[in-house]
């Protein structure tokens, strides 16, 4: 028997979309999961973006100071909080949608 704590446990402590494909939302399941890795793999090529030009500094030979770290960081800094944002969106709609169909089944269990 399948438990409604450990679907929302899954999907708000592990990854969304977890939950779903526990709970039997196979679909929904792979969407989210899809979803959050390519948001995933998005944050990585971000993260690098960024260190290339700190990496390529400091194998020249340029202290990495506090001021220069932030000439680089600070042109990309919308695109951070943007992509930041998109994920824990993804992450509290994928817990909102997981609590709607838990209400429901449960709901239609008891009737």
């Amino acid at each position: 028997m399948k438990h409604p704590v450990v679907a929302l446990l899954l999907s708000a402590l592990v990854l969304p979309g977890l939950g779903h494909l526990y709970w039997g939302e196979r679909n929904k399941g792979i969407a989210l999961l899809l979803a959050v890795n390519l948001l995933l793999l998005a944050a990585l090529f971000f993260v690098l973006k960024l260190a290339a030009p700190l990496i390529g500094a400091h194998l020249a030979g340029t202290a990495l100071t506090a001021p220069l770290i932030l000439e680089k960081i600070q042109p990309h800094a919308l695109w951070g909080k943007l992509l930041l944002a998109a994920f824990f969106g993804l992450w509290g709609f994928a817990l909102v949608d997981l609590i709607g169909v838990l209400r429901k089944d449960t709901a239609a269990r008891h009737d």
